[in-house]
């Protein structure tokens, strides 16, 4: 059985669809990823087949366009009467929808957030298209998936969908080989991911003028990157605070078991971050790193569910040199316990039988 992944990114770090593809593929499924060279085509190695359609846009409002026009003749000339679909996110739906419909075809739709409710989407033209196609299109798809059961009671209460199903977007299980960790004087705090806004860099950056011997490092890319650079030359805290921009998650894993502590602390600006669980909460929890999180509805979950760290109330300088300061003095060994719990539920290996389960559903459904 054929699957084709498709996905609007270069593929170099999205493990979401790469752990879905490996998934599949180790079920002898041929699986076939289709991404773009949207953020520029870094060498990667994967043991399926991948294809990257090249983009000319320079910028989203017509890369979305050229992606999906190229994405729909690719599916084309790749389906055979033996192929599922598999769209990521509404910014491929479209031609996959289109392709399942003119072939005849199953089609799963995975969607990682609220695309419609993106901050970089709020209150700008292009949301009301993307609404209108969400409003049309997800009424008529059969098989749907998302990535937080907050985010899948909200398509259910919008659009009277039936319940998508949850596949949370977490980390494979990693064995802590650590019996008694050493505590360093210097401590790490680490952000992982995109340098967007709203995720509240710009707050703890000026917040590392407070926490005393402690350094924060900054892995990712993202449109706020310069500007956040300069605010910390600004601070003169150049020595307190690192950059290292996008790095391989496997790199990624081996920096974060380093630190002390992990941030997530996102803002609420609006209901795709509110309602989130963002990866790197799991991914820190499996490199046994306690936890920051915002006082979000999935989030605060696990911080209470497990005790593996602390939740802000809000984002003010005192609370986040607080709260932080608290993890910091109470130290990894003293979450250590919890963490080996969380990380033990929090994994893919947990993730994994629900796509296998529905991938049986539908060959059972279309193909006997």
């Amino acid at each position: 059985m054929k699957v084709l992944v498709s996905v609007f990114n270069n593929l170099y770090t999205d493990q979401r669809v790469e752990k879905i593809c490996k998934t599949l593929h180790d079920q002898n499924y041929k699986v076939e990823l289709l991404g773009n060279s949207w953020g520029g085509l870094k060498p990667i190695e994967r043991p399926y087949p991948y294809f990257r359609i090249l983009l000319k846009s320079k910028n989203l409002k017509l890369g979305y366009p050229e992606f999906n026009w190229k994405l729909y003749n690719e599916l084309l000339k790749r389906v055979d009467n033996k192929t599922i679909l598999y769209a990521n996110d509404l910014d491929t739906l479209l031609p996959n929808y289109l392709v399942s419909k003119k072939k005849n075809i199953p089609l799963i739709f995975d969607s990682h957030e609220i695309f419609t409710e993106m901050p970089s989407l709020k209150g700008r033209f292009t949301q009301k298209i993307w609404r209108i196609l969400e409003k049309k299109l997800l009424s008529k798809l059969k098989y749907f998936v998302t990535a937080s059961e907050s985010y899948a009671n909200w398509f259910v209460e919008k659009y009277g969908v039936e319940k998508p199903i949850t596949v949370q977007n977490f980390p494979k299980k990693q064995i802590s080989s650590v019996s008694e960790l050493k505590e360093i004087e210097e401590k790490i705090i680490i952000y992982q991911g995109t340098i967007n806004p709203f995720r509240g860099l710009d707050k703890i950056i000026p917040a590392m003028q407070k926490i005393e011997k402690a350094e924060l490092w900054i892995f990712g890319n993202g449109p706020k990157l310069d500007e956040y650079k300069q605010l910390t030359k600004k601070l003169v805290l150049d020595k307190k605070i690192k950059f290292f921009g996008a790095i391989s998650p496997e790199k990624l894993k081996e920096f974060t078991t380093k630190a002390d502590v992990g941030i997530s602390i996102e803002e609420n600006n609006g209901l795709s971050y509110y309602y989130s669980l963002p990866n790197k909460i799991s991914d820190y929890i499996q490199a046994r790193i306690p936890v920051l999180t915002s006082d979000f509805l999935e989030m605060k979950k696990i911080v209470e569910n497990f005790n593996v760290g602390e939740k802000i109330q809000n984002h003010s300088e005192e609370e986040l040199v607080l709260k932080i300061s608290n993890i910091l003095r109470k130290g990894k060994n003293f979450y250590r316990d919890k963490l080996n719990i969380a990380a033990n539920e929090l994994c893919w290996e947990n993730e994994a039988p629900k796509i296998l389960q529905l991938f049986e559903k539908v060959v059972k459904e279309n193909f006997h």
